[in-house]
């Protein structure tokens, strides 16, 4: 197979106006690169949290953002500095691993808000159709409509003032060595091996044939739950991509569709939730969302059924008894969307200084519940646990007569275990509870000693009190 209608809204918010309380917002999304090309300026705008690209595109003061986060504050500061107006929000689709920022954006701006094919919701203001163009100043963005990850996925192709096909846009439809999941969009009537083949037709008929020196720029990076396994980068060119991504070589509809569909990890829960959000236009501001967050609370008068949530960073002096904790050095809201309801109170303990960007962070996927926050001293009169912390040679020794459970993903495991390791992945684990024992002694390791600490205090909050975990990853375990 692989060879080598329109309204415009008036501008109802000036920036001035548009009051932000968070002062998180332009640490967390940064300049990942900077491309001045004939006729138009971009900026690549990176957050490692959700390992997510938004793009700033700009030709003769005219601009506009794909694929925003719903805090918007970043993109209207770029928008200050450069003294441009935007005109556009492309949506590539309908996001399930954030929540998208095209509604404060368009009320902050006045910008239409613009998808591909297939793509009905109340707040858009045009559908593009396959191959068609708009104008972006002395440039033409053109839509390729490559349904496979989503029904209504939709790329970007930039054609510079030359009329070079410079780059393109891919959100979910094709990252850095692999492409998008097929299985987030599957129906009563479409199954994710129906949406993997659409994905084979979408490749070949609209990826395959841009010219080798198109810059690739994807929706995610490396870390990302949108692929089974990106590869590290920020861009790439289609002809490395041709040579180097496992998906784009040779291979029949029938081979392609068995490999892209087999060992898909079960998607966190919360990604449903988000696409339905997505659909939305009635979202809260997130500004008012953090505002009503970032109370201070007495831990006396918190009920019984709230979630804990422990974001520090560590937990060495001991956690609160039902408490999970979740750091926020780590891809923080993927993990609570991941394994953590959407429907409930959360109260916060935190590290001094960090409640406001916890409370940011979980807004980006909708988790808007939070009611306030804690520090761990603060929790005078609640039961405490002390977490048992092993460093390499000692956590080798401890767990030979243990429990031991490998918390890592499947594709790690393929890359070696400990002897007599059991393979229960994180994500997964709070469905496997029956598989561990709790008269035993519990040893548990990941890939860095980050998820372990996650998966004590889950297993701890399930009762569990014979747990311990190595501060140190696997690939330092066996390394001699």
């Amino acid at each position: 197979m692989f060879k080598i209608g329109k309204r415009f809204l008036s501008n109802q918010f000036s920036f001035q106006n548009y009051k932000f309380i968070y002062r998180f917002s332009k640490e967390l999304q940064i300049k990942q690169s900077e491309t001045t090309g004939n006729g138009f300026y971009q900026q690549q705008i990176f957050t490692g949290c959700l390992a997510e690209y938004a793009y700033y595109i700009e030709s003769n003061k005219e601009a506009l953002i794909i694929d925003p986060l719903r805090d918007i504050q970043p993109y209207l500061d770029i928008l200050q500095e450069k003294g441009s107006k935007l005109k556009y929000i492309l949506l590539t689709h309908f996001h399930a691993d954030f929540v998208s920022g095209h509604i404060p954006l368009q009320r902050a701006t006045g910008a239409q808000i613009i998808m591909g094919p297939n793509a009905f919701a109340p707040y858009v203001n045009q559908i593009l159709k396959d191959h068609q163009s708009i104008d972006l100043g002395s440039v033409k963005i053109q839509a390729l409509h490559t349904p496979g990850h989503t029904l209504e996925s939709t790329c970007y192709l930039l054609l510079d003032q030359l009329n070079n096909k410079h780059s393109i846009y891919t959100g979910d439809t094709l990252f850095l060595g692999e492409v998008g999941r097929p299985d987030l969009a599957v129906k009563s009537d479409l199954t994710q091996e129906d949406l993997a083949a659409l994905l084979y037709d979408s490749l070949k008929r609209q990826i395959l044939p841009l010219p080798n020196d198109t810059i690739i720029y994807p929706g995610h990076g490396a870390g990302s739950a949108c692929g089974k396994n990106i590869s590290k980068g920020s861009s790439c060119t289609v002809g490395t991509q041709k040579q180097n991504n496992y998906a784009l070589q040779l291979m029949s509809k029938e081979e392609f569709v068995k490999v892209v569909a087999s060992d898909l990890p079960t998607p966190p829960s919360y990604f449903f939730y988000n696409v339905g959000l997505n659909k939305q236009n009635n979202l809260e501001d997130v500004n008012k969302v953090i505002k009503a967050s970032l109370i201070k609370l007495d831990p006396k008068t918190i009920k019984n059924d709230v979630i804990i949530l422990d974001t520090r960073n560590s937990i060495s002096d001991g956690f609160i008894k039902g408490s999970i904790n979740i750091n926020l050095k780590i891809p923080f809201a993927s993990w609570v969307g991941t394994l953590l309801p959407y429907d409930k109170d959360i109260v916060l303990i935190s590290d001094k200084g960090t409640e406001e960007q916890a409370i940011l962070r979980l807004s980006r996927i909708g988790y808007d519940r939070v009611i306030g926050y804690t520090h761990f001293e603060d929790w005078v009169s609640q039961p405490k646990v002390k977490p048992v912390e092993y460093e390499k040679q000692e956590f080798l020794n401890k767990s030979k007569n243990t429990q031991l459970i490998d918390i890592r993903t499947k594709e790690e495991w393929s890359r070696g275990t400990l002897e007599q390791a059991q393979l229960i992945t994180l994500s997964e684990l709070s469905k496997n509870l029956s598989k561990i024992d709790k008269t035993k002694d519990l040893s548990i390791y990941c890939g860095t000693g980050q998820r372990a600490k996650i998966a004590a205090t889950l297993l701890a909050a399930q009762g569990y009190d014979k747990v311990s975990y190595c501060r140190v990853g696997y690939d330092e375990l066996v390394k001699i």
